[in-house]
């Protein structure tokens, strides 16, 4: 009884197609660098909500959607929706798109550091409406 080879085991029309293989990148990275970015994406619209529902009364009212959790509410779906909307949007923009990686990965780290910075009490407590 022989043991097969994984690569042997493959067959043709799969290797026509040009389909992701382990020993190579067959595959574009557009829609990986999509998602990552719309987490950026999420991460500041959440950082900027909460630090203006700090700074305005009004806005904080408005994003109280469930008084039992009060504007936390709003806050976390306008994020959320944030998240999935950029994610919708770019996933089409960039689909089958190779994309220079790197650049969507420090874009989207700078958005991560501004929704980080907007969430931390110390930063959103500055402009705190009296």
């Amino acid at each position: 009884m022989a043991v097969r080879n994984a690569r042997t085991d493959r067959s043709a029309a799969e290797q026509a197609e040009g389909r992701a293989t382990l020993e190579g990148h067959d595959r574009p990275n557009g829609p990986v660098a999509a998602a990552l970015l719309a987490g950026g994406i999420g991460s500041a619209a959440l950082g900027v909500v909460t630090t203006l529902a700090e700074a305005s009364v009004g806005f904080r009212n408005s994003l109280n959607w469930f008084n039992p959790v009060g504007p936390l509410t709003g806050k976390a779906l306008i994020g959320t929706i944030a998240f999935f909307l950029s994610w919708l949007i770019l996933g089409f923009a960039l689909r089958g798109k190779e994309v220079n990686f790197n650049r969507y990965a420090t874009i989207a780290l700078i958005l991560l550091v501004i929704g980080l910075i907007g969430t931390f009490p110390l930063f959103f407590e500055l402009f705190a409406a009296e």
